[in-house]
């Protein structure tokens, strides 16, 4: 939740900044709780946040910047951790799966991609004139995908490329990546991983899953200020990917020149450190997911996707919560209020029959908190 306040501006009229009332409060928002920053991070976001910082000494290409060291960052940093050859910085994942659909594609050409894939995945493969052949999920409750069925698809349609979508963000499934990379070879058909709610929440690497591409959100997953997406690649598709210009030759036409060159970078910078560590306690945070669905279990909630449950982002379906939000007022606002008032942060509002959490930031306690908020409400209302 955002409030605006009254400034004075630089020019001496009144303007507005925005202050987020939510900070300190309990956050259980899948989109936000991956992408806290913490205070090296919040610093070097204050340093660089002006639009144009990090080009002071650009000679033409971002990736080859020293100072902020960039150059580091893309071809030493971001590639050990991604398990790759190159990396290139984009404004999300979106703009990082368009630029291989428009490398590896042409138009008219079919690609597979699971059921459970983001829009933009479709989105950016309607941009390129593609067309899309989806592997169904085992429907509800587990909406789990299985990787063999892409086998028919491929032999059937021959496409251009395979995309998996590892975790989804509707339930949090990991389907069998290294299994999917495994056939993708055998058909020799490229392999793309969006892993923007993994890449910075748990160790991936695209030479162990045996992928040829994988993209990731800065934003999201990595601790990072934004837009900020990464797009890494195996050796093999750098001279595709990474074309020059034939007038400029610096620049490289699928990420036209430049993409994120603002505080995004920096604070990925900033973060790398605490990245490096977190993705090694990934364990921890699949025991907490698991706890904190038994305990929703255990007030009536239906944990919807893979059981037992992997990832910190998980669905949950509630009759009973949406029976009684048909009774309030505030309908489907209800639940949202009540959080609200409880200073707990993430549901969006006009949920209350279904409804995403991500327990990614919050610790045991903080959990538990928000467990004894359910279940007040519930035993409050019902």
């Amino acid at each position: 939740m955002l409030l605006t306040m009254p400034m004075q501006g630089r020019s001496g009229k009144n303007g507005y900044r925005a202050i987020r009332k939510t900070r300190d409060w309990i956050n259980i928002q899948p989109l936000q709780t991956g992408g806290v920053l913490d205070e090296a991070a919040m610093t070097a976001l204050m340093e660089y946040a002006d639009g144009y910082a990090i080009c002071d000494y650009c000679n033409g290409c971002l990736d080859t910047i020293p100072n902020p060291p960039v150059a580091d960052l893309t071809r030493e940093i971001l590639p050990a951790f991604l398990g790759c050859h190159s990396v290139r910085l984009t404004t999300g994942a979106r703009e990082g799966k368009f630029a291989v659909f428009h490398a590896m594609t042409r138009p008219g050409d079919t690609i597979v991609v699971d059921a459970n894939r983001h829009y933009s995945t479709y989105v950016a493969a309607e941009r390129n004139g593609l067309k899309v052949v989806e592997v169904p999920n085992s429907g509800y409750p587990e909406y789990r995908i299985d990787v063999r069925d892409y086998i028919p698809l491929i032999e059937r349609h021959r496409p251009a490329l395979l995309l998996l979508t590892y975790p989804d963000g509707n339930y949090g499934n990991l389907p069998d990546a290294r299994l999917l990379g495994t056939i993708a070879r055998k058909y020799d058909v490229p392999l793309l991983i969006n892993g923007a709610y993994a890449v910075g929440r748990l160790p991936v690497s695209l030479a162990e899953i045996g992928a040829d591409f994988i993209v990731a959100s800065a934003h999201k997953s990595m601790a990072a200020s934004g837009p900020l997406g990464l797009l890494g690649m195996h050796r093999k598709w750098e001279e595709r990917l990474l074309r020059k210009s034939e007038r400029y030759g610096g620049k490289e036409i699928e990420f036209l020149g430049c993409t994120a060159r603002g505080a995004g970078v920096v604070t990925l910078m900033a973060s790398m450190t605490r990245l490096q560590e977190r993705v090694q306690a990934w364990d921890r945070q699949v025991a907490k997911v698991q706890w904190f669905c038994g305990e929703m279990q255990t007030l009536g909630f239906t944990a919807l996707g893979e059981s037992a449950h992997r990832h910190d982002l998980v669905a949950f379906e509630s009759p009973r919560l949406y029976e009684i939000s048909q009774t309030r007022r505030e309908k489907g606002y209800f639940l949202y209020k009540e959080l609200k008032k409880r200073h707990i942060w993430g549901i969006r509002p006009g949920q209350t029959r279904r409804f995403k959490v991500s327990t990614f930031a919050a610790g045991q306690e903080e959990l538990q908190v928000v467990v004894d908020a359910f279940r007040d409400i519930i035993d409050r209302f019902a």
